[in-house]
């Protein structure tokens, strides 16, 4: 008798499998409908579906490596996939020949591989698609003057009956994320940083996008900064993490014109090659306002004892504008935290490789 492995397991499905035959059970029968649809118009070969008896739907194994880990669900099920390629074949045929591939990670995002030199960006978490709208509008205004690459779009997709939401073909940044590896060359990796913010920061026009989250004073986050805090700070830092915020929101206010902020560093959006950065992604969040959002990045981003060149080489950042990066910066390091907890214990969206990510960038803004 074959042995019985489970695959997947949700609160609301389960994947086993049985020697070459894979066991879809799912009290949702509209999903699996769904599913059936798109394993036919998949671009590449796909599982042959055996047989049907709901809540249960059996198909055959393909040779290969799956896609997800052993335990937690792939955050790109074989009906995303397929969908991902039936739409591409819909509304841009000539890319539809290429080798689609997912992108481990993404949040607001699901990101697939597309060939070599593309990758695209198919909304998932985020409510509306107005962030990709942004990337859209902006990146091919801003990339240009950036030092390092930075993804740019190349094609558009409309909502369809293959995948009912906007979807973005762009240029793919080659690297590797830095939640999935490390910075060894950290005088090289401070000065790239720095390099890469001073040709962003620049005034940003009078049309450039406003968010409601990022780019403004810290003391507009302190909702969201109490509700990290009280999730996930360790006792023994809960202090030294307090007084860190509280010096932030006393610290000065912006007072020069808004400037283009990336508005979301951290080691899932920037990529490593070599022992330093090579590369800044997802620029979802971009928006005009305090360059203190990305200065955070000094100490969520950089290695231990970088912060000093970074800011060296940055030039323009003054004391205030320290204080309120590295309140910041804490801001941001609880947020990680917490996604690497809600990843730990299976929760949706959670990502377990930001909590040392988080707790590691932590210990770096409590030493200054």
């Amino acid at each position: 008798m074959n042995e019985v492995e489970v695959v997947v397991a949700h609160s609301e499905r389960a994947t086993l499998r049985v020697g070459d035959v894979f066991l879809k059970v799912d009290a949702d029968q509209a999903r699996i409908d769904v599913e059936v649809e798109m394993v036919s118009l998949a671009p590449v070969p796909t599982p042959e579906i055996l047989w049907r008896k709901p809540p249960v739907l059996a198909i055959a194994a393909l040779p290969g490596t799956t896609l997800g880990r052993l335990g937690r669900p792939s955050t790109g099920s074989p009906a995303a996939w397929a969908a991902a390629g039936a739409a591409i074949r819909e509304q841009h045929p000539d890319l539809a020949g290429l080798d689609i591939r997912e992108v481990a990670g993404g949040w607001g995002n699901q990101m697939w591989r597309l060939g070599d030199e593309l990758a695209v960006r198919m909304q998932r978490m985020d409510p509306t698609p107005e962030l990709q709208f942004n990337e859209r509008r902006w990146l091919p205004v801003l990339a240009p003057c950036l030092p390092l690459p930075v993804p740019t779009p190349v094609r558009s997709g409309e909502p369809s009956p293959r995948f009912p939401k906007h979807w973005t073909v762009m240029t793919w940044v080659p690297g590797d994320p830095l939640d999935c590896s490390s910075i060894s060359r950290g005088d090289h990796a401070a000065d790239a940083l720095a390099g890469f913010l001073r040709a962003l920061h620049v005034e940003a026009p009078a049309d450039a996008p406003v968010s409601g989250d990022r780019g403004g004073r810290p003391k507009e986050c302190a909702d969201g900064f109490d509700r990290f805090f009280h999730a996930v700070v360790p006792d023994d830092l809960a202090d030294d993490v307090r007084a860190v915020w509280d010096d932030a929101v006393a610290a000065p206010e912006w007072e020069g014109p808004p400037l283009w902020v990336h508005g979301d560093l951290h080691p899932a959006n920037v990529v490593v090659s070599d022992g330093t950065l090579s590369g800044v992604i997802d620029f979802g969040d971009i928006c005009a306002g305090d360059p203190a959002w990305d200065l955070a990045a000094a100490w969520v981003v950089l290695p231990a004892g970088a912060a000093s060149r970074f800011f060296d080489a940055y030039e323009r950042a003054d004391a205030g504008t320290i204080r309120r990066a590295r309140g910041l910066a804490a801001l941001r390091s609880l947020f990680l935290m917490l996604m690497g907890r809600n990843g730990d214990l299976g929760l949706p969206g959670g990502k377990p490789a930001w909590g040392p990510a988080g707790r590691a960038a932590l210990e770096r803004v409590l030493k200054g």
